[in-house]
């Protein structure tokens, strides 16, 4: 016998690494709405990882997880 089991999304991000991009949808209701803070996550910016993201495109990987940082403690 084979069982579902039924995983409950809040929320899920779209990543377009090719651009840069990122945004964030809401799930609720039977349906999603766009978001700018994390719902699961409270207090983190959409906006501040797609900043993350580009900043990773010209800056080396401890660059950005120390920028990432300090933005994380002023929160």
């Amino acid at each position: 016998m084979h069982r579902n089991e039924e995983v409950s999304v809040e929320e899920y991000w779209v990543v377009d690494v090719e651009s840069a991009q990122l945004r964030a949808f809401a799930v609720a209701g039977g349906g999603s709405r766009s978001i700018t803070e994390s719902r699961v996550l409270p207090g983190l910016s959409v906006e501040l990882l797609a900043e993350a993201l580009r900043r990773s495109r010209e800056q080396d990987r401890d660059q950005v997880r120390n920028w990432l940082w300090q933005q994380f403690q002023a929160l």
